[in-house]
């Protein structure tokens, strides 16, 4: 394939988004990043891709093997790994720019935060006047799986001691993104997005689990309070780029460790400030440890009280961490601690919302959390 045909293909995207019957075109695709790119595309390049090598099994296509995840990921976008070094994400449909992405991984590379899969280049064209996103090259991580996966398997065993690792990966990440100016104003203010979001998961969801969380309301309403610190309509908290979307199924663990991964932002959560109090990440990853306890429970029969101590012990060596790195690196102000707690409310009734309009089976998750927090006896 040359240009003339790549080309072609790519402004067709938004209407045919790239598919296995597209098998060979990432591939060759690849090595023509590395030079010159004819208008209307362009490339954002962070780091050198590697060389890629042919296989005798492929040398009919002229490239490097490739393949997809299969159908047993799920994934909101495209993506195809490259001679099993490269990972290209095809976004499908492309997006916007500004997009989170190209900004934060260059932004990573330069201040050398390494617990990421390697990024390579972000692919972009120009369509009628605005630029668009097509794709995101990163290096393929050997026997990576995702928090749904091993989380699970330490959730079903009672092993919490992995937490810690979670929780320095998290501070070495914020300490990266801290570092990236802050830009734009603060958005919806923080105690109204908190608020709307109770309001909406009251209003959608329905049944015996509407009527208990309608009785657990005022307990929730409650621990928003400290998003209101002094009475002002924000906290104190400084605010820095945060990841967005921090769970444990964007933490990857791999034949060499822990890799943090999507730096999308939140899907589900269009007018999100990306510029937030670092509490945010840190609630969103403390409170998918007490999902993947759910996850124990209904799929792997683990006892619910042994699954709610084992998320209380993750939650705990993960903020143990988180703040002792801080610590460490003399920034323990990036974390306001009385923010963490209203922030998991939050998150939990954000998940309720996304079960009520995209994905109904995962009520239970978020639903067994709040009732754990929230005994029957405790609800006034």
């Amino acid at each position: 394939m040359n240009w003339d045909s790549i080309a072609a293909r790519l402004l067709s995207l938004g209407e045919a988004p790239l598919t296995a019957r597209d098998r060979g075109f990432t591939a060759a695709l690849l090595p023509l990043l590395s030079g010159e790119v004819p208008a209307p595309f362009a490339v954002r390049r962070f780091l050198p891709l590697p060389t890629l090598s042919y296989r005798h099994g492929d040398l009919h296509t002229g490239v490097p093997g490739e393949r997809d995840f299969g159908p047993h990921v799920d994934q909101t976008n495209y993506s195809v790994v490259v001679d099993e070094r490269v990972v290209v994400k095809w976004l499908t449909p492309p997006v916007p720019l500004p997009h989170p992405t190209p900004e934060v991984l260059a932004h990573l590379v330069e201040a050398g935060f390494n617990d990421t899969a390697p990024p390579y280049a972000a692919l972009t064209r120009a369509v009628d006047g605005r630029e668009e996103l097509l794709a995101v090259v990163t290096g393929y991580l050997p026997e990576a799986r995702d928090g749904w996966e091993w989380c699970v398997d330490e959730a079903e065993s009672g092993d919490a001691g992995f937490a810690s690792e979670l929780g320095r990966l998290a501070a070495d990440l914020h300490l990266a993104l801290a570092t990236l100016p802050v830009t734009g104003t603060a958005g919806v203010p923080l105690p109204e997005r908190a608020e709307a979001a109770l309001a909406q998961a009251l209003e959608l969801t329905d049944g015996e689990d509407g009527a208990w969380l309608a009785g657990a309301a005022a307990r929730m309403r409650a621990e928003l309070a400290p998003l209101r610190a002094g009475g002002t309509d924000e906290p104190a908290a400084p605010r820095i780029r945060i990841h967005g979307d921090l769970h444990v199924g964007q933490i990857l663990r791999w034949r060499d460790g822990h890799a943090v991964i999507d730096f999308d932002g939140n899907p589900t959560v269009s007018d999100a400030d990306p510029c937030q109090p670092a509490a945010r990440d840190v609630a969103q990853l403390t409170t998918s440890l007490e999902h993947v306890a759910q996850v124990a429970i209904r799929r792997r029969g683990t006892d619910p009280g042994r699954a709610a101590g084992w998320a209380a012990a993750a939650r705990a060596g993960l903020l143990a961490a988180y703040r002792a790195r801080l610590a460490e690196r003399h920034r323990p102000d990036l974390l306001d601690e009385r923010l963490i707690r209203p922030f998991e409310v939050e998150q939990e009734c954000r998940e309720l919302i996304y079960a009520a309009r995209h994905l109904p089976r995962w009520r239970y998750a978020p639903m067994g959390v709040l009732r754990t927090w929230y005994q029957k006896e405790n609800i006034t």
